[in-house]
């Protein structure tokens, strides 16, 4: 097929989603390095991939409404885009999309198609069930006569980045990072639960950090944590950009955490991660590479709560219910930490 001579991608969030879309970007990039791409993302969004080489970026800032669009409208090329990759079925996203020209509109198949998706494209990526999250992103590249047979991040982490990861984590100390707090409340793993295990990380030598962003609620919970656990971490709460976490993952050799944005990021750099799931199926939307650490209880919490097993519900469905991840025992979560130290001594 002749490779197009622009595409506009349109996703704008959340930082575990953008962070998918990076191997599609890399397919793109590899069959045709002269097409020009154009990624429409948020502003958040951007603080982590948007020094990704050879792509025009364009921001959306969400929370600026018709006048946030007509911005993005006037940094977008006049002359359009043979494709736009419509990758978010949100209705802010699909109103978006209204105001991009582009002859060919690629969006998601009917089942996944929400909130006038199907209104605003003229051709579905193919129509598959359990797929992971990357994998249905990745398959935006089919209608355009691609297939994505590699995954490959390599997102760019600045020298300083690296030079500050390595100052607040000197040596090669076994080193457990905790990012405990998901943008979905319900997600959310006790306080007191994270602090045994913490407490149990550090009674075995390790290393124990923890970090998130610098919202109230990331705060809050890092606080309550910080109250209960015996063994003080370092707390780099609200302290580290979305680069530096990067870095720190780089040098860390484990990460706790719910389904979370800063999952996605460790995998994509190749740290362990120890994920909690309950209220969302790590098959379709936890770590990519390797889910041989998280703590699944997702099936449990499909019988609890809805009566009946995860086989029989809809892909991707999520059960964030008062109480699910309290499904989630102290002793499930030591076993695999102590399984994936094991791992890391082969």
């Amino acid at each position: 097929m002749t490779s197009p001579a622009s595409i506009c991608l349109l996703r704008t969030s959340a930082i575990g989603d953008v962070t998918h879309v990076v191997p599609l970007v890399r397919t793109l990039q590899t069959a045709w390095p002269q097409t020009r791409l154009t990624w429409i993302i948020g502003k958040l969004e951007r603080r982590l991939v948007g020094d990704l080489p050879g792509i025009d970026f364009v921001t959306f800032n969400k929370g600026t409404g018709w006048p946030g669009m007509r911005e993005v409208y006037r940094n977008l090329p006049s002359t359009g885009f043979d494709a736009l990759l419509q990758m978010q079925v949100a209705l802010r996203s699909n109103l978006l999309s209204l105001g991009i020209r582009a002859s060919r509109r690629i969006g998601y198949d009917h089942a996944r198609s929400k909130d006038l998706h199907g209104m605003v494209i003229n051709e579905r990526i193919p129509a598959r069930s359990g797929e992971h999250v990357l994998d249905a992103l990745g398959s935006f590249c089919e209608p355009l006569g691609l297939k994505q047979t590699q995954v490959r991040w390599d997102i760019p982490i600045p020298e300083e980045a690296h030079a500050w990861a390595a100052e607040k984590l000197p040596g090669d100390q076994r080193t457990l990072l905790v990012s405990p707090t998901s943008s979905h409340a319900l997600r959310n793993w006790e306080v007191s639960r994270y602090a045994q295990v913490m407490d149990h990380a550090a009674a075995k030598g390790w290393r124990v950090v923890l970090v998130g962003g610098p919202s109230a609620n990331e705060r809050a919970m890092a606080n309550a944590i910080l109250s209960v656990v015996r063994r003080k971490p370092l707390d780099l709460t609200g302290k580290d950009t979305l680069k530096q976490l990067l870095a720190m993952l780089t040098r860390a050799h484990m990460l706790l955490t719910p389904d979370s944005g800063p999952m996605h990021m460790a995998n994509a750099v190749g740290c362990k991660v120890l994920g909690l799931h309950a209220a969302s199926n790590p098959d379709r939307s936890g770590p990519y590479s390797d889910r041989r650490w998280c703590v699944n209880k997702y099936d449990a919490a499909a019988r609890k709560y809805l009566g009946k097993p995860a086989s029989e519900i809809p892909w991707g469905a999520k059960i964030e219910k008062p109480g699910v991840m309290g499904l989630i025992s102290v002793d499930s979560v030591v076993e695999r930490f102590e399984a994936c130290a094991s791992f890391l001594d082969e």
